[in-house]
Formats: C-alpha cells, sequence, structure tokens
C-alpha cells in the first residue's frame, strides 16, 4: 500500500484537506459512527476489489476547516496512466459507494467533493451514491457530470421482524414461505466460505438459464457472466468479511436448490448475490424462505434496514423484492469522462445485441 499523500485543496464551494488514500483506521471509524454506511462502503470491499481485480487504492479523506471528515471509497486502474485511468466508487459490478461520513452529507462537502473529482486528471471518474443522499448530490452536482439513474429496493425492518411479516410482506410472500416450509428443506448458513463451491456451482446453473432466457450463446454468457463476477471473488469476501458474511443454501432432496449471500455492516443487511438450480428451487419457494430466514437474521442483528440490491423498475426480479416489503430508492451514479467512452461502449454492445438477437429480462 502507497503511503498516504496529504494536500491542500480550495474550491470556490469551500477548502479542505485530503488524506489519499484514506487512512485505514480513521476510515473504520467513520464507517462506525455513520449509521447509514454499507458493508460496500468499508476498506475490507476496497481490499476485495483489489484482489480480485486490477485495482489499486485510491481513496480520499477529506477533512474540512469545521472538524467534519468524510471519506471516499475509490478505486483507480493498476499500471494505468493517468490520463486513460478510470477512478470509481465502485466499477460495474461493485455496487454502492459514495462518502462515509457520521451525520450525513451536507451541501457544502458535497460540491468541494464534486469539485476536487471534476479536476482529477482520470479519463473517467464515477461514483454511485447510496439511497438517501440522492437530494443533496442532486443540488451539488456541477454540469460537467451526466446522471445514470440506478434503482435499489431497500426494505425497513422498523419495528422488528413480527412488523416487518405482519404489515410489509404482502400475502403472496407469507403464503410462499410457509409453502417452503411444508416441503422441509435443509437449510445451511455459513460464514467461513466453506459453501462458496456450492454458490458457484448454483452460479454456473443460474448462466446457463439466463443465456437461453436472453437468446444469448452459452459461450458467450459464460464469459460475459465470469468476467463479471470471478469465481475468485466471493472466496475473497467470505475471507475477508469473516461472520459478517452469510452464505445461505437451501437443500431439496439432497441438492443444492438455491443459495443467497448476505453482508452485514453496522445497522445495514444487505442481498449481495443469488443463485438456485430453478427446476428444484422454484416448486418449493425456496427463495422466499432463504429470504425471509436472512430478514429474521438481521432483525435479530439490530439491523435498521435489508438492501436487496437493483432491478430493473417492473421486471419480475423487482416485483419478487417487492413482495417482501421491499421500497424502490434512488441510487443514482454521476459521472464525468474526458471522452465519449461510455458512448462507444453501449454502442458496441447495441450492435452484438442486434446481432445475436440478445432479449433483455
Amino acid at each position: 500500500m502507497n503511503a498516504p499523500a496529504e494536500l491542500l485543496i480550495d474550491t470556490a464551494a469551500g477548502s479542505a484537506r485530503v488524506t489519499t488514500p484514506a487512512p485505514r483506521e480513521i476510515w473504520w471509524e467513520l464507517a462506525a459512527q455513520d449509521a447509514g454506511s454499507h458493508a460496500t462502503q468499508t476498506p475490507a470491499w476496497l481490499d476485495c476489489l483489489c484482489a480480485t481485480g486490477r485495482y489499486r487504492d485510491s481513496s480520499r479523506l477529506y477533512a474540512f476547516e469545521d472538524g467534519s471528515r468524510l471519506v471516499l471509497p475509490l478505486v483507480s486502474r493498476a499500471r494505468r496512466p493517468q490520463r486513460l485511468d478510470a477512478v470509481e466508487s465502485w466499477p460495474v459490478g461493485w455496487g454502492i459507494g459514495g462518502p462515509v461520513t457520521p451525520g450525513g452529507v451536507g451541501l457544502r462537502e458535497a460540491r468541494v467533493l464534486f469539485a476536487d473529482l471534476a479536476h482529477r486528471p482520470a479519463l473517467q471518474v464515477g461514483v454511485r451514491f447510496r439511497p438517501g443522499d440522492a437530494e443533496t448530490w442532486e443540488k451539488a452536482v456541477p454540469a460537467d457530470f451526466r446522471l445514470e439513474p440506478h434503482m435499489t429496493q431497500v426494505l425497513s425492518l422498523d419495528g422488528g421482524f413480527g412488523t416487518v411479516w405482519d404489515q410489509r410482506f404482502r400475502t403472496r410472500a407469507r403464503r410462499d414461505v410457509r409453502r417452503a416450509e411444508r416441503v422441509s428443506l435443509n437449510v445451511q448458513v455459513d460464514r467461513t466460505g466453506r459453501l462458496v463451491p456450492v454458490f458457484h456451482q448454483l452460479y454456473e446453473q443460474s448462466i446457463e438459464r439466463w443465456a437461453g432466457q436472453q437468446h444469448e450463446p452459452l459461450a458467450l454468457a459464460r464469459w460475459r457472466r465470469r468476467r463479471e463476477f470471478p469465481g475468485r471473488r466471493l472466496a475473497a469476501v467470505a475471507a475477508r468479511f469473516g461472520e459478517a458474511c452469510a452464505i445461505w443454501v437451501a437443500w431439496h432432496a439432497g441438492e443444492p436448490a438455491a443459495a443467497i449471500v448476505v453482508l452485514r455492516q453496522g445497522g445495514q443487511a444487505k442481498f449481495w448475490r443469488g443463485a438456485m438450480n430453478r427446476e428444484l428451487a422454484h416448486p418449493v419457494r425456496a427463495n422466499f424462505l432463504l429470504h425471509q430466514l436472512a430478514i429474521e437474521e438481521a432483525c435479530e442483528a439490530g439491523c435498521r434496514c435489508y438492501d436487496m440490491g437493483e432491478s430493473t423498475p417492473e421486471s419480475s426480479l423487482a416485483h419478487f423484492k417487492a413482495g417482501f416489503g421491499a421500497v424502490a430508492c434512488s441510487s443514482p451514479r454521476y459521472f464525468r469522462e474526458r471522452l465519449p467512452v461510455s458512448g462507444v461502449e453501449h454502442g458496441l454492445r447495441t450492435v452484438v445485441k442486434r446481432v445475436i438477437r440478445f432479449q433483455d429480462v
């Protein structure tokens, strides 16, 4: 890890002293004090990126004149010149980043942060903000940053599991949980990484199913999905998060039917990944039972929210999450690029989709 460098930035919105990379002890301290911090906003998450991809720690600690501090998790590409670099919080597929600070980010701090990012020499700079902060960033964003909208579904755990079950789970979700319980599924939860191979077995089966649904050649689907979620990634997360990473697996007739990965940080529980053998899992509603158990455990642990992740509005996945009472929240990504890289990439993807007659599900 590089030795931290300090600099003073002075912008039209205000000034701050910046330390990069952010000192880990301060980052963990602020994450512990920030009631809304996610597992994906911790140093452990950044370490997982760097361990499983070509990234380096570019996190920044901002110390303002009034004594307030915030950490912005950031990575950049290893061994890439600054002018061709991408500085992001986080890269695609790594979820929500954005600032960590107790008490939330004020408009002045948000403007200082954006002004600092606008002056990074990188080809592209992007930050994905967590739900609840969207209004502040919308007011602070400079004209040269573009909005990429994202929708995250979040279940409030206020009132405990009894309230969540009675008032937020929809009738169908409760019925499907009871159906799964009658089947007597064997459910295991692992916090050591022991069930990582089982999850990947189900994930490979999911890739085959997704490829068929999307009219995508299986070889292309495997290459694309494995690039997005390489096999070593879950093992790295399980090793670094320990007890805070739970792999839930439902077994039916002696075979793994479905699995979910849930991460925890402070008052936030996050459903990160899921996979299943649909022929086994769907008839017995295995996924409903796994989420119910994970939600109940999060309530018992004192969590305030169960983040069910991003979904396309009106998709079947969005309706599934809404069945547990998860509400759609804006989680915007703002980015600035010196050349129209994203436009070129989007155009190339569109051409490939047309050639293979790809169908978005």
